[in-house]
């Protein structure tokens, strides 16, 4: 059966060790029997550049590239954690990397893919963070800096971002129905997948009196992992690690 993937937020790092085994079992064994995996963003919780060699992040990047070398295309588009992910990654992985937002067509109907954080339109502080951290000037200027250094700056942007974060709303911090039908209309669909607010759930709509649909990934944890698997007859949320 014809089947596409699409995951987001599972913000693997070396900390937690879980997380990344059920990734890895996941491209060894699931993952092998599809047509494409999309991955929208936040498949790490920091990446610091393509020169970081923590021994996880390298027997990933092994994982991926076998899948891709098995048939499996994988499509890869930066998080607001992973946006420093690089060219070097792509080609040792064989991933390709899409802009956000992009559009596909599944299985003759056409999606919307975005990551999410610029749905968030009342999340004014942080839009003006991620504008000014996604140009290419300061990208550069980063990473020219010794990794030790790259890895204090972001844990001191990390603790920030922590702290405003308890002090924000759930609401400022989801999407806003404005900007998810500016999406779809500037693009002419109907149909948007995107993660980031780690809310999954399918959203169903009016849009220009047509049924329109929102299909929202799910972050990964220890003892759940989000996906959703589309089909010429559907998409659905799946729990890879339901009993």
């Amino acid at each position: 059966m014809s089947e596409t993937l699409f995951i987001a937020d599972l913000h693997l790092t070396p900390r937690k060790d879980i997380i990344p085994r059920h990734f890895l079992t996941f491209l060894a064994t699931r993952a092998r029997k599809i047509d494409a995996l999309y991955i929208l963003g936040d498949l790490f919780d920091v990446w610091l550049g393509d020169d970081d060699k923590e021994p996880i992040y390298q027997e990933i990047k092994v994982a991926l590239h076998n899948l891709t070398s098995s048939g499996v295309p994988i499509f890869f588009m930066h998080g607001n954690r992973d946006f420093l992910l690089g060219t070097r990654f792509a080609k040792l992985t064989a991933c390709q990397l899409i802009d956000d937002p992009h559009l596909i067509n599944l299985y003759g109907t056409p999606n919307l893919l975005m990551h999410g954080d610029t749905l968030c339109t009342q999340d004014i502080g942080y839009l003006a963070f991620r504008q000014r951290v996604r140009k290419p000037l300061w990208q550069k200027l980063f990473l020219a800096q010794p990794l030790l250094l790259r890895r204090y700056i972001a844990k001191k942007i990390r603790t920030n971002s922590q702290a405003k974060t308890q002090t924000t709303t759930r609401e400022i911090m989801d999407v806003t129905s404005e900007a998810v039908i500016s999406a779809l209309e500037t693009k002419g669909v109907y149909n948007l997948i995107h993660g980031h607010t780690h809310r999954p759930a399918i959203h169903q709509f009016k849009l220009n009196e047509r049924i329109a649909h929102r299909f929202v990934l799910g972050d990964w944890h220890e003892d759940k992992a989000i996906i959703l698997s589309c089909t010429p007859d559907g998409c659905k949320l799946i729990d890879l690690l339901a009993r």
